[in-house]
């Protein structure tokens, strides 16, 4: 799942044996949907298992800049025991030596879900969940409209195409609300064969790239979207939940906010587009693992509720909430996925992103998430109308070769 917003301790839950007879173990966790589904695992499904080890579970969700409240409280000795590392910041805090490695078995997950957490051919970090994008669509709107709906075939040209017809028949309604930001639009530069870094470690923002950055700026002047912060809305969910937008490009974690603010959508899920010219799909893997501190004086047990936390049985659960799809390869076939129902159809084929022709992390090496600030400085003064690609991309360009000269 994407990192979410998290800096001052929003509650603290005490789970586990007596006081007299445990070790006590602090994990940290952004707020949220999330806080529900950690209180849930701990309560409903390892509350014997956590009593049986002799551990106590003292679980402090944050609200506010969540890397920032960890990465402070690495600093000044205060943070948790167990806490959360995402992808495109995991490397920071390996590198600096304030993780400890977790496991030595791997066997269970997915592999291109272990890349982001390994770290001098260790793993410091248990991958939880994962999610990839995927068009989210209102069937309702399209059916008002009448126009067809996304399918598994569209290309970036013909799902253009039908988000202007259904902003044509209903003008209140765009077709999209998109942000400009490389975790949306990357998906698009990936299907067209582009990567991040090169064989040497450099970022080229060549002619692939070029037409992907075209194609996804040229939405809102195509009358197939708008900036979702026009809209008055901060992502692509909320867009499709008030019914401003038909489609939105999100991974399962929009299922809960669904599930809260339009549980009554008539919802559709479908793969990322093709690009026309390759026929191949894009798409980034965003994932969050379980961290032990370096410095805690509970190394032990804290390793060990996060091979609790990332079992099976939990994963199952997690699964069967709706918010994020398993790291455990065993899981993949799991019949809860198989299911006909919006939310399974939706998690089956934020799954199957998995395996989409050109997939990424969302994992920028050393350089960690300013790796994506030129690409989304060069999308938004476009989409905007301040520069032209002609001028933005040459800009985003000379900040790359600067920032990764070696």
């Amino acid at each position: 799942m994407l990192f979410r917003p998290g800096a001052l301790v929003a509650a603290t839950m005490l789970l586990g044996l007596p006081a007299s007879a445990e070790e006590i173990v602090r994990i940290s966790g952004w707020g949220g949907s999330e806080v529900a589904i950690v209180n849930g695992l701990l309560t409903n499904v390892l509350a014997e298992k956590l009593a049986e080890e002799g551990i106590r579970v003292k679980y402090e969700p944050v609200d506010g800049d969540y890397s920032q409240f960890i990465i402070n409280g690495l600093s000044a000795g205060t943070a948790p025991d167990l806490f959360y590392v995402d992808t495109f910041w995991a490397r920071s805090v390996f590198s600096a030596g304030q993780a400890a490695p977790v496991t030595n078995d791997v066997s269970g997950f997915a592999a291109n879900l272990l890349t982001a957490f390994t770290y001098d051919e260790k793993l410091y970090s248990i991958p939880k969940d994962f999610n990839t994008l995927a068009i989210h669509f209102n069937k309702d709107i399209f059916d008002d409209a009448g126009v067809g709906y996304p399918s598994d075939d569209d290309t970036w040209t013909t799902l253009q195409e039908k988000l202007v017809a259904v902003n044509k028949s209903l003008p209140e309604v765009d077709g999209l609300c998109v942000v400009p930001e490389y975790a949306r639009f990357g998906a698009f530069a990936l299907s067209t064969g582009w990567s991040p870094f090169d064989a040497r470690g450099k970022t080229v923002l060549d002619k692939r790239f070029r037409r992907a950055f075209d194609f996804y700026t040229g939405l809102v002047k195509s009358g197939a979207a708008v900036m979702a912060a026009d809209a008055g809305h901060s992502w692509t969910g909320g867009c499709l939940a008030s019914e401003r937008a038909a489609v939105a490009i999100e991974g399962a974690w929009i299922l809960s906010a669904l599930r809260d603010s339009a549980p009554n959508m008539n919802l559709g899920t479908v793969r990322m587009p093709k690009d026309p010219e390759s026929s191949k799909r894009g798409n980034i893997v965003f994932s969050v693992g379980w961290t032990v501190n370096a410095a805690s004086k509970v190394s032990k047990a804290a390793a060990k509720v996060a091979e609790l936390l990332t079992t099976e049985e939990a994963q199952q659960w997690v699964l069967e909430q709706g918010l994020a799809l398993p790291s455990r390869t065993s899981l993949n076939d799991n019949p809860w996925l198989r299911g006909g129902q919006p939310e399974q159809i939706a998690s089956r084929v934020v799954l199957e992103g998995l395996s989409d022709d050109h997939v990424m992390p969302y994992f920028f090496g050393d350089v960690g998430g300013s790796w994506m600030q030129p690409i989304n400085a060069a999308l938004n003064s476009v989409i905007l109308g301040e520069e032209d690609a002609n001028t933005a991309l040459p800009s985003a360009q000379s900040a790359f070769d600067r920032m990764l000269a070696k």
